[in-house]
């Protein structure tokens, strides 16, 4: 298994292709060339831990053998971000895990997945300057909701209150920004829409990481298992969310965001793939800001889970830390 060492020298790497370019290899290098041969990226396999490929090219049989060997996934994305396919580099054989995930069926560590969400987000709205009344209430009802999920856990009550708290730290969270509302895919602002992106960005990483492990990232412990949705890889997102809300606020704040950016089409807001670089870059970078602490979360998290810790055992994001308990 990858050492936390490595992965600190490790990399996400997003090529931006176009039409009639060839991604290679060369001296365990990957190297994206244009059409006319002029080499546009390079960067050694060593140090790469998930590729993504944006737009139409060309692919070497060798490179699929690269990413096999030096165990890197790779995604394929459309010109506006959205997921096509991926080659998948994964540990197989631990049946010994796979059996307890199948057998498992406690709702303690969905419960926890959702405290840790929550608290997260109040670690955001508190960082909050010069905060209203209205605000400051919005906080106390958070809290207050975080402390009935102490409570024997029941799904509905933990979806409930997962969804009651959710909605009061958006209208908060982006209240400066003409917020209306958090609606997953639909797209109607382009916030909405960088929040999918980023969030889509922070999911394959936490697959790759779960990956190193064997996990099967269809069975989940919160979200309920569906016909081929990810449903532990949804569930272990949830106590990193914050990252992507706070640089897309932060960006916002800074003017980055322009509406100008995106193309408006059938009740959407669609970032354009010419633009889509420096946004990609800004959320990047974040993510990587915040790599240790993941990779950390989910070495907890299967150790703990493997040995049938109690719950007070596993890992538990703090934003406000950067680090993983």
């Amino acid at each position: 298994m990858l050492s936390k060492p490595d992965f600190k020298q490790k990399h996400i790497v997003y090529a931006f292709i176009s039409h009639g370019e060839k991604l290679s290899f060369k001296n365990d290098n990957l190297i994206l060339k244009s059409k006319d041969g002029e080499v546009k990226l390079q960067t050694s396999c060593y140090q790469v831990f998930v590729l993504f490929m944006v737009g139409h090219f060309s692919i070497t049989s060798g490179v699929i053998q690269r990413a096999q060997k030096f165990s890197f996934s790779i995604y394929h994305l459309s010109h506006n971000l959205k997921f096509i396919n991926a080659i998948i580099t994964r540990v197989d054989g631990n049946f010994l895990l796979r059996e307890k995930q199948y057998h498992y069926n406690k709702l303690n560590i969905a419960q926890s997945l959702v405290k840790n969400k929550i608290h997260n987000q109040l670690v955001l709205l508190k960082k909050q300057r010069n905060k209203t009344d209205e605000l400051k209430k919005a906080i106390q009802n958070i809290q207050s909701y975080t402390e009935k999920l102490s409570e024997p856990p029941d799904l509905q009550s933990i979806l409930g209150i997962e969804g009651i708290a959710s909605r009061l730290y958006f209208q908060h969270h982006f209240s400066d920004c003409n917020w209306k509302s958090r609606k997953p895919r639909v797209k109607h602002d382009p916030i909405n829409t960088l929040l999918d992106i980023g969030y889509s960005m922070l999911f394959n990483i936490i697959e790759s990481l779960l990956n190193l492990y064997g996990f099967d990232t269809y069975k989940g412990v919160y979200h309920t298992n569906f016909y081929q949705r990810k449903s532990l890889v949804c569930d272990l997102v949830e106590p990193f969310r914050c990252i992507i809300d706070a640089k897309i606020k932060n960006a916002q704040n800074l003017g980055q965001i322009k509406e100008t950016d995106f193309t408006y089409r059938k009740g959407q807001y669609h970032l354009n793939h010419k633009e889509a670089k420096p946004y990609i870059q800004f959320l990047l970078t974040e993510l990587m800001n915040y790599k240790i602490p993941m990779f950390d979360y989910i070495q907890l998290y299967y150790r703990a889970f493997m040995k049938n810790k109690s719950i007070e055992d596993y890992p538990f994001y703090n934003h406000g830390k950067k680090s993983c308990s």
